[in-house]
């Protein structure tokens, strides 16, 4: 049985499904509007107890989830919402033992998750420029969990290159949390290698657009797609069944591309041409063709 100790990150939940977030400690005491349980009367319980507060308020006592802890853990930026976190980690396809770049430490958030997807096999490679975001990131990875080896955080500027160690081969995958992911795809270029994943999360349309430019001018990134996720959750109270009245809509566009070497030969050198009207118009008349053929192909038996 998992049982709460001292040292733990916990949430207390109410009825209303309020979490209060505390890290148990011998001897202290958590107050809330006026109610209070000493930390001694949940240090032991078995995860996802029943507590009773001094006044009879009664409440949850659980090890939050990642997606839990995250929104109420300290913030240096703003942080990832769960939402995106859990499509990030699919669609750059993090998979165990995998190297990530991560560009963008911020709050942690998005470390956390990379951590988890690579496993003890993988390893996580963080840039952060801001000293005070880092220290933040760093408290807030420590206390949800514990000793990181295979985590390397680094106050550096990834605008200004990627830096490969000695021992270092290139990065599978590339996930980027900045305001400015375009100026970092030239150095994708060669630190990601063929094959690999890059991803980027940004707010607005104007950033989609840029990045995008600079992915299809690198002329070896392929694959490239955009989309954002919208989270409607669902009231369902006896014959009352809903959708809630708020939701979590826009928070980001993901952008996602794969590294194909051979995609520039692809584009010049079979054709002998590098116009690029020319090479569009032939790959959407070969598109139809294979269109074409595979509605034909539908009425065979």
């Amino acid at each position: 049985m998992l049982t709460l100790q001292s040292g733990d990150r916990i949430h207390l939940v109410d009825r209303k499904a309020r979490h209060y977030a505390l890290t148990l400690k011998a001897g202290e005491t958590f107050q809330l509007s006026g109610e209070t349980i000493t930390h001694d009367a949940i240090i032991g319980r078995p995860d996802g107890s029943l507590v009773t507060l001094a006044r009879g308020r009664r409440m949850l006592a659980v090890r939050p989830t990642l997606g839990e802890y995250v929104l109420k853990m300290p913030r240096g930026a703003q942080v990832i919402y769960p939402k995106d976190l859990a499509m990030i980690t699919i669609w750059a396809d993090i998979y165990p033992g995998a190297k990530v770049l991560e560009a963008g430490t911020g709050s942690g958030a998005l470390t956390m998750a990379l951590l988890r997807a690579v496993g003890h096999r993988g390893s996580v490679v963080t840039y952060e420029a801001r000293e005070d975001f880092a220290r933040t990131a760093a408290a807030n990875i420590q206390r949800y969990m514990g000793e990181v080896p295979n985590l390397r955080q680094e106050r550096r500027d990834v605008y200004e290159g990627i830096v490969l160690h000695p021992e270092e081969d290139q990065f599978d995958r590339l996930v980027l949390d900045l305001p400015e992911p375009w100026r970092v795809v030239p150095h994708a270029v060669s630190a990601l290698r063929s094959g690999g994943v890059y991803l980027s999360y940004v707010p607005t349309v104007p950033q989609v657009m840029q990045t995008v430019e600079a992915l299809e001018r690198a002329a070896v990134f392929g694959m490239i797609q955009t989309f954002e996720t919208l989270l409607r959750t669902w009231n369902i109270q006896g014959r009352s069944v809903r959708p809630d009245h708020r939701m979590v809509a826009h928070s980001g566009f993901i952008t996602v591309a794969r590294k194909v070497e051979a995609l520039l030969e692809a584009r010049t050198g079979a054709a002998g041409s590098s116009d690029p009207d020319q090479l569009e118009a032939d790959e959407a008349a070969t598109m139809n063709q294979d269109d074409e053929g595979d509605q034909e192909g539908e009425d065979e038996p």
